[in-house]
């Protein structure tokens, strides 16, 4: 087995070790994993992760397809998520659709209005 990468924590390393083993790569986890203590920084959560010699090249293959979609993806501000708890972007959207809905629909009135009333 041949070292791929280091990540930090163990939540990390097994959504990688899931992303490996969906394209049929056989990889192993070491270090720090599911203890008593749960370390998230520093080399106290370093897990590293193994593949077999054979298969590092398609490894590191589907860690750089994997960095690349990350790069393209949009940024997680654009999500409408919710899952942070704070509405201001969510709100901020609605008002403002919201506001320029009811400027048209008091635009549109007014033309009526205006319109009878030159007719």
């Amino acid at each position: 087995m041949t070292l791929l990468t280091s990540v930090a924590g163990s939540f990390r390393a097994h959504v990688l070790l899931a992303r490996l083993e969906t394209e049929g790569i056989d990889a192993q986890l070491r270090g720090a994993l599911d203890g008593a203590y749960g370390f998230t920084m520093g080399d106290l959560a370093r897990v590293d992760v193994f593949v077999p010699e054979e298969q590092l090249d398609d490894a590191k293959y589907v860690l750089l397809a994997d960095e690349v979609d990350a790069t393209l993806s949009p940024p997680t501000e654009w999500w409408d998520s919710g899952a942070d708890g704070d509405t201001r972007g969510r709100s901020g959207r609605v008002g403002w659709v919201r506001w320029v809905a009811l400027t048209m629909l008091a635009v549109a009135v007014v033309g009526v209005v205006l319109r009878s009333i030159a007719g």
